[in-house]
């Protein structure tokens, strides 16, 4: 097996994640001889072309760090000002900015430079999502040949909304430089198709945004998993059963729905609250007998919209405290930190209803992991969104319209009120999948698919 380096923003750390990637990935590369690279979370106003390694939790993690300029302009501009809202269908959140895509692509240049000198011909690189789409490119243009994968996270827009993202051409030229593009869902899949299908984009300049001269190579729907086996294992921990025990007596045996997400604008959290209040107002019967809990550890806060989205939450909550709340019952309990992996899954464990539903979401990773802390005699239910992509394989879910509260109210209440054996019927299905979709079936998939890709050098870049 040959060596694998997986590149990504940011690297692993020994705090606790607050997203699914880190943890699937994780896993998949302390398995094979490699190392992590990307980001080193430290800013220097000094180029740095060669990499610092160091040993984390037994992976090998490589990282340079960015000048405060560069970190604006690529992270919080291009990447999550530009191509995070248009890619989650939101245009009217894009602000770009002069200088910005420049600084996206200095530093997945540097990124580039200091990465070519660390590889071997035989080293497999598998470069993720939006934030390093030029890499491969910028790898093509050093003379690198090595099998190139790319993975993206979040949902594929479709024609019309990419073409309203500035730079869009030169995008999807980027993209050719890979010998393997992997997508969440199969519609990302066709989207990505349409896209390079169109005769033309609709585009201001089209010297500015030039279709691309190269044929993509593979493009294939990889849905990512977790691990069902850590996670089964998981509700067995000390700390998960003490978890469930202390918010079984907090909340006084009540049923519990659980929310566990980012603080972000795409998850639909607003509209989340707005429909546990809907099922409060026009569903009295369940005054007293639930209990809703929130997670939300906070993210990108000195972006101004990720700033909006966690006031617009508080506002929402203590609506529904104001509104609900008795002195012996407190319907809802909204928390902004990350928790250990072990602390949610006492906390899966125990919730008869998870409220996965996002606006638009690539995969969701809670779905996989709610599902696999399930008691089998007596699972609770996963009200999903159907724009996420976990609702392409999730079929037994209980699939909503996040935008609309009068439905995902209502199928809180079925959620609630469904017999013992549909609960374990529908467990029963989803668990096969999420068996059968673990994040070590992705990588092989994805790995083993761009094994048998030929990237062809004269195709590079000049």
């Amino acid at each position: 097996m040959k060596p694998l380096v997986v590149v990504s923003n940011r690297t692993p750390g020994k705090q606790a994640a607050a997203g699914g990637l880190a943890v699937a990935l994780k896993k998949v590369l302390s398995e094979q001889d490699g190392f992590w690279f990307g980001w080193s979370g430290e800013f220097s106003e000094a180029p740095a072309d060669k990499a610092s390694f160091e040993d984390v939790d037994g992976l090998s993690v490589g990282t340079i760090p960015l000048s405060s300029e560069d970190h604006r302009g690529y992270y919080e501009g291009y990447s999550n000002s530009v191509l995070w809202p248009a890619f989650h269908h939101r245009l009217d959140l894009v602000n770009m900015e002069p200088g910005q895509f420049e600084a996206y692509l200095r530093v997945n240049t540097a990124f580039a430079k200091a990465l070519a000198a660390e590889i071997s011909e035989d080293h497999v690189i598998w470069v993720h999502d939006y934030h390093l789409i030029p890499l491969g490119q910028e790898l093509r243009r050093l003379g690198v040949k090595n099998k190139i994968g790319f993975f993206l996270h979040i949902p594929m827009p479709g024609p019309e909304i990419f073409s309203a993202i500035p730079h869009h051409g030169e995008l999807l030229e980027c993209l050719a430089a890979y010998d393997l593009v992997g997508l969440q869902a199969e519609r990302d899949v066709e989207k990505l198709h349409e896209l390079l299908s169109c005769s033309s984009l609709p585009s201001v300049s089209d010297l500015n945004n030039p279709r691309p001269s190269k044929d993509l190579h593979t493009i294939q729907a990889f849905p990512i998993g977790t691990d069902p086996e850590a996670f089964m294992a998981l509700v067995e921990d000390e700390n998960a059963q003490r978890t469930s025990k202390l918010v079984n007596k907090a909340i006084a045996e009540r049923d519990l729905i659980l929310g566990v997400d980012r603080l972000d604008y795409t998850k639909g959290l607003p509209e989340r609250i707005a429909a546990y209040e809907y099922l409060l107002e026009n569903f009295p019967e369940w005054h007293r007998k639930v209990h809703m809990l929130q997670i939300a550890p906070v993210s990108r806060n000195t972006i101004p919209e990720y700033q909006n989205i966690s006031d617009q939450l508080d506002i929402a909550c203590g609506r529904v405290l104001g509104r609900f709340a008795e002195p012996d019952w407190s319907p809802l309990n909204y928390v902004k930190r990350a928790y250990p992996q072990s602390t949610l899954a006492g906390l899966y464990r125990i919730a008869r209803v998870a409220l996965v539903t996002p606006l638009r979401d690539g995969m969701n990773l809670v779905a996989h992991e709610y599902i696999a802390c399930q008691d089998p005699e007596d699972p609770g239910v996963v009200v999903l969104s159907r724009f996420a992509g976990a609702a392409e394989l999730f079929p037994e879910a209980l699939q909503v319209n996040p935008h609309d509260v009068e439905e995902t109210a209502g199928a809180m209440d079925m959620a609630l009120r469904m017999p013992l054996a549909e609960r374990r019927e529908r467990w029963q299905a989803l668990m096969q999948t999420v068996k059968k979709r673990s994040v070590d079936n992705w990588a092989r998939d994805f790995l083993s698919q761009l094994a048998k890709s030929d990237y062809d050098a004269d195709r590079s870049a000049a």
